[in-house]
């Protein structure tokens, strides 16, 4: 099974005159095509919005991308609500849900007028204590046990960190309005990276349930409910990807089921997905330039961990093309290694390719979302550029390679050789 790249070796060529590898490039053409999608599966709802997750892909280039789609932000940090107000999203545009949150974070994001999601029933006095309670909140829910599709078990909200139990949350709601809170939310992600058209659907169930029960024992209608992020991308070829138009038809149906007989059929919906808007419009463009014949065959490339941490963390498989050599027999079985001191640096590993001769540039698919954003500078490596390929198949540089000099910046007082790093 294969994958095609949104590039051929003909602009990578191109693009490699300009930009040394390796990089991350971006497709604009399919992020606003697939924007559109999912604005298109749930334009039923009339509030309808899409909080983009910033944390996926931080770059101020593609936020405004979306932007211009109709997409907000979702917020997870003091400088991903920076970056938000610096682009221009204010207010209801921007949705702050951390965890475990500092008192300036609460601060910036009251001043900002984002919607701020509690992640704890404890935050309330907190926020009180350090902001003020605005007129507009969200509350996020745990429903606790593990979360199923039919006999499937996705994932185990037990385990997680994030969200209040049921009592907490319709208490939450309660102490809320009290003082002085008019609009009202709730938020949940109970699944990561589900590639099936029923986890919003089944999600939307859980939630819209006790959306009712929350009206019934507190007064409190709410205003929207968040379905979060989890709607994923297939990484392996074999996998049929989410189907988004059928996913909102599965969420009106269950809206209509539960919402709108307990006169609630004015509730807004939100998405905050990240994966789902921006992983398949990503690829990690590198340079086959070492290759290692022992117990087995490598082949290394000038990319590493560093700029793309999912296999190496997650044992995560990315798939790769060997641009040029789409039609050849993948007759080879490598793993394609980085450079870092770390055995798990290790973009493939036992994986069938073409015959790869160093100089030959791969395409590794997906790193869209969480590729380039979960970066580091473990071994001092630096980080790699980002480029989007525009609508027009012109290229810009959207974000510089790191320096030495940017390494070393922190140092201030303590660094001042002059290292002439060419």
């Amino acid at each position: 099974m294969m994958k095609t790249p949104f590039v051929t070796k003909a602009q990578v060529d191109e693009m490699i005159k300009k930009y040394p590898t390796p990089f991350h490039l971006y497709d604009e053409k399919g992020i606003r095509e697939n924007a559109r999608k999912l604005y298109q599966a749930f334009s039923w709802n009339k509030g309808f919005k899409e909080f983009f997750a910033v944390k996926a892909t931080p770059n101020p280039t593609i936020l405004r991308i979306l932007k211009e789609e109709g997409c907000g932000t979702d917020c997870s940090s003091l400088t991903e609500l920076m970056m938000s107000d610096k682009l221009g999203f204010t207010g209801d545009e921007i949705m702050f849900s951390s965890n475990d949150t500092p008192a300036e974070e609460f601060i910036l994001a009251k001043k900002l007028g984002a919607t701020i999601n509690l992640d704890d029933f404890t935050h309330i006095d907190f926020l009180e204590k350090t902001a003020g309670i605005p007129e507009k909140i969200c509350c996020r829910y745990n429903p606790g046990g593990t979360f199923s599709i039919s006999t499937t078990i996705m994932d185990n909200p037990g385990d997680a960190k994030y969200g209040m139990t049921k009592d907490q949350i319709i208490e939450a709601y309660r102490i809320l309005k009290g003082k002085g809170v008019k609009r009202f939310g709730m938020h949940a992600f109970l699944a990561s990276n589900t590639v099936t058209n029923d986890y919003y659907p089944v999600l939307a169930r859980t939630l819209f349930e006790v959306a009712v029960e929350i009206k019934e024992k507190t007064g409190v209608k709410l205003d929207f409910i968040n379905l979060s992020g989890g709607v994923g991308v297939p990484y392996t070829p074999d996998k049929e990807p989410n189907d988004i138009l059928a996913i909102g038809e599965g969420v009106r149906k269950v809206y209509e089921e539960i919402l709108v007989p307990a006169g609630m059929g004015d509730v807004a919906l939100y998405t905050e997905l990240g994966r789902f808007m921006l992983a398949p419009y990503g690829h990690l463009i590198t340079t086959a330039i070492h290759e290692k014949h022992t117990h087995k065959e490598y082949i290394g490339v000038d990319a590493c961990a560093v700029n793309l941490m999912r296999p190496a963390m997650y044992g995560a498989y990315h798939h790769i093309t060997v641009l040029g050599k789409e039609n050849e027999p993948c007759d080879h079985k490598y793993d394609v290694t980085g450079s870092l001191c770390e055995n798990n640096d290790k973009f493939a590993i036992d994986r069938m390719l073409p015959k790869i001769d160093m100089g030959d540039v791969l395409a590794i698919h997906d790193t869209g979302a969480h590729g380039f954003a979960m970066g580091y500078n473990y071994n001092g490596k630096l980080k790699s550029a980002e480029v989007l390929l525009c609508e027009d198949g012109s290229t810009k540089l959207i974000r510089r390679a790191e320096t030495p000099d940017d390494y070393f910046a922190t140092l201030d007082g303590f660094w001042d050789v002059d290292l002439n790093v060419k």
